[in-house]
């Protein structure tokens, strides 16, 4: 039998979606105003090169130097800031962790396998 599936993404997925805006947000705004003016003008914006420089009085070699610069920053702050919530995304280990696989072992029904 075939499901109705709704085309909009789950709740979970909305909150995915949400907190992964909110990280790129934050480390957006954590750019030097330079980098992050460049950068917003041309990955957000979609100006072409030519243009950005025109909108901030630029050379186009200083756009495309900056823009460079700045996914090189973005990209030491994202996984910097991804760094600190993986850490803490599975705050539960050793004598914790197996009793939570000792419980979903239980609640499925299913005797846990034995390890050595």
């Amino acid at each position: 039998m075939d499901t109705l599936r709704s085309p909009r993404p789950d709740p979970e997925q909305q909150a995915l979606q949400g907190e992964a805006r909110s990280l790129l947000e934050a480390s957006i705004d954590a750019l030097p105003v330079a980098y992050r003016s460049v950068f917003v003008l041309r990955e957000v914006e979609g100006l072409s090169t030519a243009e950005t420089a025109e909108c901030l009085d630029v050379s186009e070699e200083v756009v495309k130097t900056r823009l460079h610069r700045a996914r090189a920053l973005l990209r030491e702050e994202l996984l910097a800031r991804a760094g600190v919530a993986a850490s803490t995304a599975f705050s539960f280990h050793l004598s914790r962790c197996d009793r939570v696989v000792a419980a979903v072992f239980e609640r499925l029904g299913v005797e846990q396998p034995k390890i050595h």
